[in-house]
């Protein structure tokens, strides 16, 4: 069974991990999705891989934390569409050093790719789901949108900023029948916490489908009930 046939979706950092597992999870679901990144090899690819499962793909390069590119995503989304049901902003950069060694370069990179980015889709998408009298925005945050890391200052400061954003957009999104969701996990084996941290066996970390899961649940709730916020961790952590 279909339970997502015929909805819409974009899933932002749609290339790899996380969101490429969310982006070909509710696809099998039998949503189309609208994949963004800034690498369009990567798009190609799971766009291929979304048509296995008889949904459509469409692949959109472009910047975040840019609004004029994010103008173009949601354009082209519904422009392509017809109508945006779902969006996931799971695209995320993560700068790890200490607090006197971060430059304001990297401060700033990641306020604008996760905060930003994650308000500017939300908002654009917004008046999208307004006019059709419903949508789900789910954030996918981080065990740091609630707890502190040594060596992670602006990447928990930027975290802690996305999951009160999702609280802010639940309660003023509400009205319209938007319901803003935030997921937060726990260490999840992705190139992008490869890089950040080569040094960590990530061995008995979770993965991207563990992530992909929790997502198709709320996306297939009873209407009647909701769940803000789910906080994700490893078994043994």
């Amino acid at each position: 069974m279909k339970l997502l046939k015929g909805k819409k979706a974009i899933v932002t950092g749609g290339g790899r991990g996380i969101g490429r597992a969310i982006a070909l999870s509710i696809a099998e679901a039998g949503c189309d999705v609208a994949v963004v990144s800034r690498t369009q090899e990567e798009l190609d690819r799971v766009v291929s891989e979304i048509g296995m499962f008889d949904a459509k793909g469409l692949a959109i390069t472009g910047d975040i934390s840019d609004s004029n590119d994010v103008d173009y995503i949601i354009e082209k989304t519904f422009e392509t569409f017809g109508r945006i049901d779902i969006l996931v902003n799971n695209a995320g950069i993560a700068i790890f050093k200490p607090f006197l060694e971060l430059t304001q370069n990297d401060w700033d990179i990641t306020m604008a790719v996760n905060m930003r980015g994650a308000f500017l889709c939300s908002q654009r998408v917004a008046k999208v789901m307004i006019g059709q009298g419903s949508g789900t925005i789910v954030n996918i945050c981080s065990s740091a949108s609630q707890k502190a890391y040594v060596n992670q200052m602006a990447y928990v400061a930027s975290k802690h900023g996305m999951l009160g954003l999702s609280r802010a957009l639940s309660l003023e999104l509400k009205p319209y029948n938007i319901r803003v969701h935030a997921i937060c996990p726990g260490g999840v084996d992705t190139k992008l916490t490869a890089d950040a941290r080569p040094e960590t066996d990530r061995s008995d970390w979770m993965r991207p489908e563990d992530i992909a899961h929790a997502v198709m649940m709320l996306l297939t709730m009873h209407e009647r009930a909701t769940i803000d916020e789910i906080y994700i961790r490893r078994y043994d952590a």
